[in-house]
């Protein structure tokens, strides 16, 4: 589950799509050995990149695993996998299914500079694709992979959210409206499709490698804080997820899974945690802004971003803590892994700068300088009002 790179956007031209590498794996041998593994045979779709390379090498070195066919429109580093290359939204992708026992969809698109329509294009076909697909090949459980966003940030959530809160999310933030659609995908597909069996798995704030609006929101030079909200951070490790989702594929745990680690930060735990200082606004002001200058273009994120970090979204993951599996990171660690990890990069309001605007301007004054903008076009469209 990870934003497609260049290689990957040139690859979904299908004339310039290269041809399948269907090379028998080594992952059914190990090592001092010829008796395949028993256990499943696991296809992961988006296997090149991202969570989607991490689960494929986690798979393909587990004694629990019979083989893996890792499936994404570029090659990628495993050896002990099957490799097909190809479009998830080809039909075509059926055959290369067949022989599985389970499919891991982790190829969706939710880079913050992808075109939405484009990025829902991608998603959404992706998903009915692969589940039709899975379906006509004889697979008996697809695993998709979504977020804890679904559940919606709002003031009155409880503190934790369980597994079968309704989700109250809607499509004003980056990409969930593409994963509240995988969502009802994945509800209608065992009705559609009898025998099919879908696990739907949703992560905190995930970190370890990701570019989101939220992770995002810890290179600013300040935390902004709207008055009066009540934010409530809940971090998940890419590594625990995929534990997680190797749960899922060994079918320790089914159903709808929320994923991340144990407990939450308040507010200002993160800020002493960080050393990080807060920037407090208005409500109005601060989402007025936000949208504002995603409309004018200056910030990737639309202002439904900012309700992730006002409003609690922690889920209790009891599910999974019932089936004894128990996250390996902790929010205090996961926190400091993030904030090595986005060291050096300056991002305004969703914004990320490069070295020269962050020297030239200053970070703090970077901000005041994009919530100025939003003020002008605001003072701009009063004066034309006017006239």
């Amino acid at each position: 589950m990870s934003s497609p790179d260049p290689q990957v956007r040139a690859a979904r031209n299908p004339s310039t799509r290269p041809s399948p590498d269907d090379r028998p794996s080594t992952s059914a041998f190990r090592a001092g050995g010829t008796t395949p593994a028993r256990g499943p045979v696991v296809a992961v779709t988006g296997a090149a990149g991202g969570v989607g390379a991490l689960l494929t090498e986690r798979l393909a070195a587990s004694g629990e695993i019979k083989q893996v066919v890792a499936i994404d429109e570029r090659r990628g580093d495993c050896a002990d996998a099957q490799w097909h290359i190809l479009d998830v939204r080809d039909p075509a992708i059926a055959e290369k299914l067949r022989g599985a026992d389970v499919v891991v969809h982790l190829a969706l698109d939710l880079d913050l500079e992808t075109d939405p329509a484009a990025r829902t294009a991608y998603n959404v076909r992706g998903t009915q694709t692969v589940l039709t697909a899975a379906a006509a090949a004889g697979v008996h459980r697809v695993v998709l992979c979504t977020s804890a966003m679904v559940y919606g940030a709002l003031p009155e959530n409880e503190l934790p959210l369980s597994e079968d809160a309704e989700l109250r999310a809607t499509a004003e933030a980056t990409g969930v409206g593409d994963l509240l659609e995988i969502e009802r995908l994945a509800r209608r597909a065992p009705r559609a499709h009898p025998g099919l069996n879908v696990t739907v798995v949703r992560p905190a704030v995930l970190v370890g490698g990701t570019d989101t609006a939220l992770t995002r929101y810890f290179e600013s030079p300040r935390l902004l804080v709207v008055a009066g909200s009540r934010p409530a951070w809940q971090f998940c490790h890419v590594e625990d997820l995929c534990s997680a989702l190797e749960y899922a594929v060994l079918e320790r745990v089914d159903g709808e899974l929320a994923v991340g680690c144990d407990g939450w930060l308040e507010q200002e735990e993160v800020e002493e945690l960080t050393g990080i200082r807060r920037m407090e606004l208005p409500s109005a002001v601060a989402l007025g802004a936000a949208a504002r200058l995603h409309r004018i273009g200056l910030t990737p994120s639309p202002a439904g971003d900012l309700a992730y970090t006002m409003y609690p979204w922690v889920v209790s993951g009891s599910r999974l803590h019932d089936a004894g599996w128990r996250p390996k990171w902790t929010n205090e660690e996961v926190l400091a892994e993030l904030l090595e990890e986005v060291s050096g990069r300056h991002t305004v309001a969703g914004r990320r700068l490069g070295r020269k605007d962050a020297t030239a301007a200053g970070a703090a004054g970077a901000t005041v300088a994009l919530l100025g903008a939003a003020a002008v076009v605001r003072r701009a469209r009063k004066a034309r009002r006017r006239v």
